[in-house]
């Protein structure tokens, strides 16, 4: 069988690499950028989300023309943003934003968007943006306040991370539950493999 071809994720996120290894395409190198997230003006959470997750790739790409290493690599980015009640929320870092995100959370339902991106080698940049709905408990002072001590909320968008502790908040959702840890599976991995990406042979490298 011929070697695969290499992946380059275009991020740092633990999470993300997490679900690639969970997905059993754990990539070859990580390199991520240093991106101003900052959305443009008038600019909804949907189209933010798809233009950071190109922008990433398109950074990778860049590093890699001085890395023969990784010639002819794939690249992966993603990008997640939470909104509600028509509000786009930070990724939080300070205590005080963690708080303000989760009060108005609290009691209501929000989206969660993250928008994907894959280049092939040579190839143009592909992007797919998927949407999951979860609606959270009414938070008390005390479970607000266990949280935030907790210091999980740290640069998660919306001020929470599903897979942690917060998991106990939401009492529904609809649609895709890794886009919201950070990575939609599904789409992720049929994204790739329209773009040749063979996914499944990976499968039985691990055996």
């Amino acid at each position: 069988m011929p070697d695969r071809p290499k992946l380059v994720l275009a991020s740092a996120s633990p999470r993300r690499l997490a679900l690639l290894e969970q997905a059993g395409c754990a990539p070859d190198a990580l390199l991520p950028s240093d991106l101003d997230e900052t959305p443009k003006r008038g600019e909804a959470a949907r189209s933010l989300v798809q233009r950071l997750a190109r922008d990433k790739v398109q950074a990778a790409l860049t590093t890699l023309a001085t890395r023969p290493d990784l010639a002819g690599a794939y690249v992966l980015a993603a990008d997640t943003a939470v909104s509600c009640t028509g509000r786009l929320l930070p990724k939080a870092e300070r205590v005080e934003e963690a708080d303000a995100c989760l009060r108005l959370l609290s009691g209501r339902t929000h989206r969660v968007m993250t928008g994907v991106a894959v280049a092939a080698p040579g190839g143009a940049v592909r992007t797919r943006m998927v949407e999951t709905r979860v609606r959270f408990k009414h938070l008390s002072r005390d479970e607000l306040d266990n949280y935030l001590g907790s210091g999980e909320w740290k640069g998660k968008a919306g001020g929470y991370a599903i897979q942690g502790l917060a998991g106990v908040f939401a009492i529904k959702l609809v649609g895709s539950y890794t886009n919201v840890v950070g990575l939609p599976l599904y789409e992720t991995v049929a994204l790739l493999e329209g773009e040749g990406f063979p996914v499944r042979a990976t499968w039985l490298d691990e055996r």
